[in-house]
């Protein structure tokens, strides 16, 4: 069972127990966090957004807050031939790592 959830404008496949680094979130260490979902995997049972059988509002993918960490150093340089041009800038990118502890999906609440 596996599920592809959106934060920070990317997307992942997680699983129950996975550890994975998102960009930060305004969660303290500890704290729960819901994922938004947008496929469900389960053997045969595929729940996505197409359909119009809002499917995925059953879906729910819920995450620990594990604590927040900052990325590699990266190095960023420009230069211009022949103009005497460079500069060079570095950058962390601040993350969260996240522990998905339940992604379930609920009963089908029809009215009819």
């Amino acid at each position: 069972m596996y599920a592809i959830v959106k934060t920070g404008g990317k997307q992942y496949r997680v699983q129950r127990g996975q550890s994975l680094l998102v960009e930060r979130l305004p969660v303290d260490g500890g704290g729960e966090v819901a994922l938004e979902p947008l496929l469900y995997v389960d053997g045969d049972t595929v729940v996505d957004g197409g359909g119009g059988g809002g499917g995925l509002e059953r879906v729910s993918v819920s995450a620990r807050v594990v604590g927040h960490e900052r990325g590699p150093k990266l190095r960023v340089v420009k230069f211009k031939p022949k103009r005497g041009y460079k500069r060079r800038t570095g950058h962390r990118q601040e993350l969260t790592r996240l522990e998905v502890t339940d992604i379930k999906l609920g009963e089908t609440s029809d009215g009819a």
